[in-house]
């Protein structure tokens, strides 16, 4: 499976939307560079107060312009980097992987999935009431389906830019599904 990078985006401050760029560069173990969510360990701000020493398996989001189009669809007026993610793809169903899966985003970085996004009521407050829901799903079996992307560690780093292609390198034996992180 395989897709196409639609738009990066980065911000030094911790704010919610995240600008467009023309490329942004990824440093192993850390995340994109200059964004305010590079490092090794948690930044995510009420992520480091309850735990400022816990392993940062927040440093790429991406996103499927998929939800996008939906959100879209539905009213709410949402573009890549509106909902804070640095990768925006498209063709590729980031909920579906498991976790531990790789993606080879541009000729050569490489991140590997560590979880899902939890949706949290920015979304609301930056798109109007109702966006965060539509970003929640409910399973067959009555479980919560969160949509609004997925987090990954930086395995190689590499510069990416819209265009780019993306595609799946690995997924591993064992399917662990994903969780929030």
């Amino acid at each position: 499976m395989s897709g196409q990078i639609v738009a990066v985006s980065s911000d030094g401050l911790h704010r919610f939307a995240k600008p467009l760029r023309p490329a942004i560069t990824l440093l192993a173990g850390l995340g994109v560079e200059g964004d305010a969510h590079c490092g090794t360990t948690v930044q995510h701000l009420s992520r480091r107060r309850k735990a400022p020493e816990a392993v940062n398996a927040r440093q790429v989001h991406l996103l499927q312009a998929e939800l996008i189009d939906a959100l879209a669809a539905a009213g709410f007026a949402v573009t890549p980097g509106a909902m804070g993610e640095n990768v925006t793809t498209r063709g590729i169903d980031l909920l579906a992987l498991p976790r531990g899966a790789r993606l080879r985003l541009g000729s050569k970085a490489e991140v590997e999935v560590t979880g899902l996004r939890n949706p949290c009521a920015q979304i609301d407050a930056a798109f109007g009431p109702g966006a965060m829901a539509a970003t929640l799903d409910r399973a067959p079996d009555g479980s919560l389906v969160r949509k609004a992307g997925v987090m990954a560690i930086v395995v190689r780093g590499g510069d990416v830019r819209p265009g780019d292609p993306v595609a799946i390198t690995h997924v591993p034996a064992e399917r662990v599904p994903l969780e929030p992180v």
